[in-house]
């Protein structure tokens, strides 16, 4: 592809380099990676490195106590990595209902599941990683132990989420996420050195067990005390138990590219079905209404279907491949007309996740995904430790006829999806977009931009973003062209015209010249968003 020419002038300039890159949300976070990359580490050891210090320079998005997806590039074959974590054994819908609940609620220790993290890290290093993981932690480490300054969306974000936590948990269970993040009875702000003594000790402890103080040791009995207290239903069994599943990618090829991600239970394959309804329709100009609307209707149909049947593969009620066929989507596609549709509706949260993408000189990439969920997560830290405890949960349901109905032992319906993109066997090289349920639309719109408009990493990023909500409502950054909105309203469809970036989703980009092996990456204007290269 000849990304280099394109008239679309970017907000940044696509990075070039040949040893090593690093592309994510948080400068400190990427430079860790490089740091790796320098000692003698490759792009996984790299991507651990950025991964851990994520939960220290990124609280907002992710943490210790998160979930984690891969998609990994070695020896010209892709690999697949689902450390996302069950529900405990003994919870049930029963149960939560007992407790007055009629939907699972969003906070505190209920809607806590197996964090699949430092597993993550583990089994990483352990099969592909150079250097040990203690050793890919320690910029992490030293980063939590020193302490850093905040960055401008960071902080945002960072108070924000204190100004609505102080109003909503007033429960002691929560006293451990304000002497952790709010040390003073307040945020700290933009530029303000903040650590976590605690997080320090953590990671240290999971880089010298190789992840096992975590699931069998200290950490796990603490957590498990903590949640007797708190009447959580996560235990030391739960978390003993635990191991992240290597899994066969996805695909589907779009114009000659195939497009890969994590099979279900995530909702990679939303991004999947709705390209394939997509490639069905007119082919795609630039700057114009009716392509806008059919990339949207489109969306519509896979997320429809991803929400009605996603969920741990064993209880989905139809096939993955019949999904991702393209018989479906001729059938699907077939229903699309000029005028919006109105699919069954369902709201949309938002999400709190950070990605990032990593590459060397060797060959190795990877395309990394981890997340607390809605920012902090449950809101739940586990006193001391610096873990702050995942809400995934959430998104199971309690009534008996849905797919995603609430059983121990099982895994939910999950937004975070790590891309990656191949071309006639080899790698083209990672993608991702974080930010809940935008995170396929994402997928889609940077696959877009780039398959078929030619768009280099940064372009493809920087190109103004829509997001479906529900219904006929369609989100739309302010730089969309007025007379693209002015047609689309026409069309049926409810636009609001929003300034908040962080909700159309945070992106990375990494993509190699298979002849020369040139990296060429873009990251995200819409955050503190920076490429490490080497």
């Amino acid at each position: 592809m000849d990304y280099l020419h394109h008239p679309f002038s970017a907000k940044r300039h696509t990075v070039f380099a040949k040893k090593g890159m690093v592309a994510t949300s948080q400068p400190l976070a990427a430079q860790a990676g490089i740091e790796i990359l320098q000692k003698g580490g490759n792009a996984i050891d790299a991507a651990i490195a950025t991964a851990a210090a994520l939960t220290v320079v990124e609280p907002t998005s992710n943490g210790i106590g998160g979930d984690a997806f891969a998609l990994v590039w070695v020896k010209d074959q892709l690999h697949g990595l689902n450390a996302s974590g069950p529900a405990p054994q003994s919870i049930s819908a029963d149960e939560v209902k007992k407790r007055g609940f009629t939907k699972m609620p969003t906070y505190g220790t209920i809607p806590v599941t197996v964090p699949g993290v430092p597993a993550a890290w583990a089994t990483l290093s352990k099969r592909f990683g150079k250097l040990s993981l203690l050793e890919s932690l320690k910029p992490a480490i030293r980063y939590a132990d020193e302490g850093y300054p905040l960055t401008p969306i960071l902080g945002k974000y960072w108070k924000r989420a204190y100004t609505k936590f102080k109003e909503e948990f007033t429960d002691e269970a929560f006293e451990g996420w304000f002497e952790t993040f709010a040390p003073g009875g307040r945020a700290p702000e933009i530029g303000e050195l903040w650590r976590s003594e605690g997080h320090a000790k953590t990671l240290q402890a999971i880089g010298e067990s190789e992840g096992r103080s975590f699931y069998e040791g200290e950490l796990a009995e603490q957590m498990d005390a903590f949640m007797k207290k708190h009447e959580g239903f996560l235990t030391k069994e739960d978390l003993c138990k635990y191991e992240p599943e290597w899994v066969n990618p996805i695909s589907t090829q779009y114009r000659g590219y195939d497009v890969w991600e994590i099979p279900p239970n995530g909702q990679g394959m939303v991004a999947l079905m709705a390209l394939n309804n997509f490639e069905r329709l007119s082919k795609p100009q630039w700057q114009s209404a009716q392509t806008l609307h059919e990339q949207i209707e489109s969306m519509k149909l896979a997320f429809t279907d991803g929400k009605a049947f996603i969920t741990e593969a064993a209880d989905m009620p139809i096939e993955t491949e019949e999904l991702l066929s393209k018989e479906y989507a001729d059938k699907r596609s077939q229903t699309i007309s000029d005028i919006a549709s109105n699919p069954e509706p369902y709201e949309l949260p938002k999400g709190g996740t950070v990605y990032l993408a990593a590459a060397d000189e060797e060959g190795n990439m990877i395309s990394y995904i981890q997340s607390n969920y809605m920012g902090f997560g449950s809101g739940i830290v586990i006193p001391g430790t610096g873990i702050s405890l995942q809400n995934r949960g959430h998104d199971f349901s309690l009534d008996d006829n849905h797919p995603n109905y609430l059983k121990g032992g099982k895994r939910t319906y999950h937004t975070i999806i790590p891309g990656f993109l191949t071309k006639d066997g080899k790698a083209v090289g990672p993608f991702g977009v974080m930010g809940g349920y935008m995170q396929p639309q994402g997928h889609f719109q940077v696959v877009t931009n780039t398959v078929d408009y030619a768009l280099n990493p940064q372009a493809a990023l920087d190109m103004p973003r829509w997001q479906w909500m529900k219904e006929k409502s369609i989100f739309v950054e302010p730089e969309f062209p007025n007379y693209i909105v002015q047609e689309l309203e026409r069309r049926g469809h409810q636009v609001t015209i929003t300034p908040d970036g962080g909700s159309f989703g945070r992106g990375q980009i990494i993509w190699r010249n298979p002849e020369t092996g040139v990296l060429m990456g873009g990251t995200e204007s819409r955050t503190d968003g920076t490429i490490a290269a080497w």
